[in-house]
This record gives C-alpha cells, structure tokens and sequence, in this order.
C-alpha cells in the first residue's frame, strides 16, 4: 500500500509545507554560488537574436473565458519585473528568483494551473505561458539551460505557436523554476510585448553570435498506458555557423513525454 503524505493526513499542514519550500527554494539560491541576474536596462540591447509570439486567450479549456482574462492580467506583472532584463556573462536567470515580487503591488488573479495532477485555478495561473515562451526563445541562444520541467500533462489544445512539440517549461514556485546561464562573453537582453491578442518574447544581445541555432522535432509517437494516451517526442537543437551556413552540430535536448487530456485528431495512430 501506496504510503500517504504527511500533508494528505492532514490537509491543513499544506500552507505551512508551501511557506517552507519556498523558504528553502530562495535560501538555497542565495547560498549556491551562482549570480543571478537582476539588473535591467531601459535602452535595448543593439541585436535581436530571437524573437516568437503567440496568442494570449485560448477559447479551447473548457473553462470561463474570465480565467484567460486573468492570465493575461497574470503575465503582464510578470513581464513588467523581467522586460528588458539583463543576463550578463556569468550569470544565471531564474524565472521564479526574477518575477517573485511580480505582485507587491497588485495581486494575481485566479488563472487555470494544473496542482497534483489536476486542471483547477489559483492566483497566478497562466504563467506557463510566459515560461514557455521565454524557453522556446532561449533555445535559439548559446545560453546554457540548468533547469527545465515539462508539464506532466495536456489538458487541452495548445493555442498557435511556431514552436515545436515539447517545447515548454512548467513551474510550480518552490518546487520547479526555468533557469538558463550565460556561459559566454555576450550580454544578453530579454523584451516582452503585447498587443490586444497576442504576447511577445524576444532575446537581444550586445552583438551578433558566432552560431545560429533552430530547435525541431524527431518522430512523435502516441501510446495507450493504463487507460492514458501520452505523448513522446524528442527536442532537437542544431547549431549552424552564421556566416557560411554550414550546419556544425545537432543534439537531443531531451525526450518530452506528456499525458494528453482532449482527443487527438481523427487518424492518429495510438500504438497500444
């Protein structure tokens, strides 16, 4: 028999448990020895690296439509604490260390978010979308990533990207963050938009690299386990020299595997 959680025994343990980790999470950032970082420039870095946008509302949740209002309320305070962010050589950013005053002044609102397995709301939900956006944007970088988590699961269709499958990184504050580090003798800039439908994300740097990077996918497979469909694909990032077009290097980055929550389009092979 499966060993119950001290917090399933007793349901009211659970503020208690969150306050704790994230007490944790922070103290441990602060004493790791990595530089993280903080300051942020109103002037723009000279060269866009990458840049991506995507729709903002998705009317395919099943849910209210007030819960994609307030994610976009939920990512514009974000955006505001990380626009025009510097990530300078030798530091590291975190998503979570970044926007964790994002809502001193004004609160989140209830957003959709997926807590123990399950889709319900919570302040702040929605901000995988900034995350996933900011991720997909990194990866067409020489940034180093330390620190990513897929979503366990999809619980509906994922609105236009030009971002392949896999490409998404979850958080869970005190438990998961987005971290990249800045290995190289470059400065970079984050710059996140909006205009009325859509978000958009955008990586400068104070000159042009050396490599120009493109992400894609290997064969997708679906499989039926245990009454579930899931998803298996694999994120590719290739790295091509810039100046001739000769492509230097491919890698896996990881294999991302997700449990699918809405129906597959007809004609999807489902290997059993």
């Amino acid at each position: 028999m499966k060993r119950r959680r001290l917090t399933e025994l007793f349901p009211w343990l659970i503020p208690l448990r969150r306050r704790q980790r994230k007490l944790f999470f922070y103290l441990g950032m602060k004493l790791d020895h990595n530089r993280y970082a903080a300051q942020r420039s109103e002037d723009l870095l000279p060269t866009e690296i990458f840049s991506s946008s995507c729709p903002m509302y998705n009317r395919n949740t099943g849910f209210d439509m007030i819960y994609q209002e307030n994610k976009v309320h939920n990512l514009k305070l974000a955006a505001a604490a990380i626009d025009h962010m510097l990530i300078r050589p030798g530091e590291t950013f975190s998503f979570c260390l970044s926007t964790r005053r994002a809502d001193r002044v004004e609160p989140y609102k209830e957003g959709l978010t997926v807590i123990g397995g399950k889709l319900t709301t919570a302040p702040g939900g929605g901000m995988c979308q900034l995350s996933n956006l900011l991720f997909w944007v990194f990866l067409h970088s020489p940034l180093t990533l330390v620190e990513r988590h897929g979503h366990g699961s999809k619980d509906f269709p994922e609105p236009p990207s030009d971002a392949p499958m896999g490409v998404d990184a979850t958080l869970a504050e005190g438990w998961k963050d987005l971290k990249v580090r800045n290995d190289t003798d470059y400065t970079f800039q984050i710059h996140i938009s909006f205009d009325r439908e859509c978000i958009s994300g955008a990586l400068r740097a104070d000159r042009q690299p050396f490599w120009v990077y493109s992400v894609s996918n290997g064969p997708v497979a679906y499989y039926r386990r245990q009454g579930a469909i899931w998803e298996e694909v694999d994120v590719i990032q290739t790295r091509t020299d810039r100046e001739s077009g000769a492509k230097r290097s491919a890698r896996t980055l990881y294999r991302n595997v997700c449990r699918i929550g809405y129906a597959l389009p007809e004609g999807t092979v489902i290997i059993e």
